[in-house]
């Protein structure tokens, strides 16, 4: 039955409000975690869940994404009818590129009908979470509905970027309000509230349906919380919200929605606790992603020698090709190839692929993105008023360092 489900995953967005880290590339494929893209998560649900058939939409700077895709994912027999393919922005049906999110599926209607699925699922490609979609699509087709939103109950406050959303007793749609003001969130008496997941899951003859009527809407922004949804209540469709179920093996819910630089910094952070929040070390649920070929992390110096240097790591995340050298790191994550010198200190950090850490630097509640080069005996994250002069500071005063930055 699986076989009748086709899947998009949404990996074009600009993902503005992790700048810097997005100057370069797609949100999808920002690293997270030392090893893995955010892109990884979705895909790896997929697999998991046993989808077999699978586009990834493509449209802002996505050379890295294309790249990490091709090398890494590259997984399925085409011979049994299973992929994982890019689908770029072509201009098949006008002029325009990708004008929101109902508009790249629907430029892509020709897809849907030559692979003819029963149903579409529908997912983003930038949060962090483990999830089974056969089960949603089983329950999908037990309540009979003509779509189902993937819908997570936070705090109230967390709404104001995603979609809110209230449901009956049986889990019917009542109201859906993308992205809604902190006034209107001011009038729920409630905490806690559901918020769409950014996952659906159409009929296919009434996705393809809702998508024409929608592209004839000359007032619409083409996207499927504000426009598609809401049209859909008001003409009474079958609209069901399907409540999400964790596979990661923890008392608290984990979804995060990494759409902010300090909410990166934050999901990056919860995996280097002693017992983290986000569990990586399921073998039933694996995270897979494309691993460059570098030697074993190491650590040199055991404190003997001159000076006493001490090559010490101490809760923290190391890929491959990580030399620490004498310095000491500590609740930070160390992509591919970072190189600690000796007495360098960093803390509470996010070192991307290629960082270099000089003699005597000292870095702390920053994120370092790739190949930059810190000279001996800098100092990043001590003084916030110094590092604004040079660099990106967060709302809770995260420094963060852009790709390549010259120091």
């Amino acid at each position: 039955m699986m076989r009748k489900v086709l899947t998009f995953i949404m990996a074009g967005g600009k993902g503005e409000r992790l700048f810097p880290l997005t100057r370069d590339r797609v949100k999808p494929a920002v690293p997270f975690g030392g090893i893995y893209r955010i892109i990884d998560f979705t895909l790896s649900n997929c697999i998991n869940s046993g989808l077999r058939r699978i586009f990834v939409l493509t449209q802002y700077k996505s050379a890295s994404l294309q790249r990490h895709i091709r090398l890494g994912w590259n997984i399925l027999p085409s011979e049994l009818g299973q992929f994982i393919e890019l689908l770029p922005a072509q201009q098949r049906v006008g002029e325009s590129w990708y004008m929101g999110t109902a508009d790249a599926i629907y430029q892509n209607l020709y897809t849907i009908e030559e692979e003819n699925p029963q149903e579409v699922l529908i997912l983003a490609g930038d949060h962090i979470y483990k999830m089974n979609y056969y089960q949603m699509i089983e329950y999908h087709r037990q309540v009979n509905a003509d779509v189902t939103v993937g819908i997570v109950e936070l705090d109230k406050t967390k709404a104001l970027h995603l979609g809110m959303i209230e449901v009956d007793d049986k889990f019917r749609l009542i109201s859906f309000k993308e992205k809604p003001n902190a006034e209107e969130l001011g009038k729920i008496n409630k905490e806690k509230v559901f918020v769409s997941m950014g996952l659906y899951i159409f009929n296919a003859q009434v996705l393809k349906e809702q998508l024409i009527q929608d592209n004839q809407d000359e007032n619409s922004v083409h996207d499927f919380g504000r426009n598609i949804l809401p049209k859909m209540l008001k003409n009474n469709f079958r609209i069901y919200g399907y409540n999400f179920i964790d596979e990661n093996k923890k008392q608290a819910q984990y979804w995060r929605d990494i759409g902010t630089l300090d909410a990166y910094y934050e999901a990056n952070m919860d995996l280097v606790q002693v017992d983290p929040l986000f569990n990586l070390y399921d073998n039933e649920w694996p995270v897979r992603t494309y691993q460059e070929q570098y030697p074993p992390a190491k650590t040199v110096f055991s404190g003997n020698e001159i000076g006493g240097r001490i090559g010490l790591v101490l809760d923290s995340l190391i890929a491959n090709g990580c030399i620490v050298s004498g310095g000491k790191v500590c609740r930070s994550v160390l992509s591919y190839n970072v190189r600690i010198n000796s007495f360098a200190e960093i803390y509470d950090s996010i070192l991307m692929e290629g960082v270099k850490v000089g003699r005597y630097a000292k870095i702390k509640r920053a994120i370092i993105d790739k190949d930059v080069d810190i000279p001996s005996g800098e100092v990043i994250g001590y003084d916030l008023n110094q590092d604004k002069k040079r660099f990106f500071i967060t709302e809770s005063g995260i420094v963060v360092v852009a790709k390549r930055t010259h120091l």
